[in-house]
């Protein structure tokens, strides 16, 4: 969608040029990155709800808040639909900037293997990524899912991870950071079972 609004000469979703997920778990769960996140370009969404049928929301009726919005207190629902608020802009202005943050996530970010993207929120006061490296969690493995060892906010798939390897890993990332730190991690990432 970024690449598109690019291709239009509408700016606003440079942010969310590479972010792993589709439209509607964008909306979900409010993505960002870079100081930009969907709370600030949705218009509305239209989804359907188990009770009610086809409603449409509002930007501000989406309830936005970090890694969370309207939808994170209806799991059931579905996104049909969103609408976003861009502006017009020179599409190589914008190429540039998606260009620029794509770099700055190379360079930070293990792109280079799969992964859902940041597993963990970041807790009040900390950054998750910090905390998993000054417990000593970078390259701590279960299976084929590993603390990335480019940044330790990644569980990446070295090859071959379950789910329950993904799930085992969390876990004791969750344990060892409230051991040594005293903090909650709270995944990112949503897992159905």
């Amino acid at each position: 969608v970024a690449d598109f609004a690019c291709r239009q000469g509408l700016a606003g979703l440079e942010f969310a040029h590479g972010i792993p997920g589709t439209v509607g778990g964008a909306v979900c769960m409010n993505a960002g990155a870079y100081g930009g996140e969907m709370a600030q370009v949705v218009r509305e969404a239209t989804l359907l709800l188990p009770e009610e049928g086809i409603r449409t929301l509002t930007g501000a009726e989406m309830a936005f808040g970090y890694r969370r919005s309207f939808l994170t207190d209806h799991p059931d629902a579905v996104v049909l639909r969103a609408e976003f608020q861009l502006s017009p802009g020179d599409p190589a202005a914008i190429r540039g900037r998606m260009k620029e943050l794509l770099e700055k996530r190379r360079a930070s970010q293990p792109l280079e293997f799969p992964s859902a993207g940041s597993t963990f929120k970041r807790p009040e006061g900390y950054y998750a990524g910090t905390l998993i490296d000054q417990c000593g969690l970078k390259g701590l493995t279960v299976g084929g899912a590993q603390v990335s060892e480019k940044h330790a906010g990644f569980v990446i798939n070295r090859g071959g991870a379950t789910c329950a390897d993904v799930k085992e890993l969390i876990r004791r990332i969750q344990e060892r950071v409230f051991a040594q730190a005293g903090v909650r991690l709270e995944p990112e990432v949503r897992i159905i079972d």
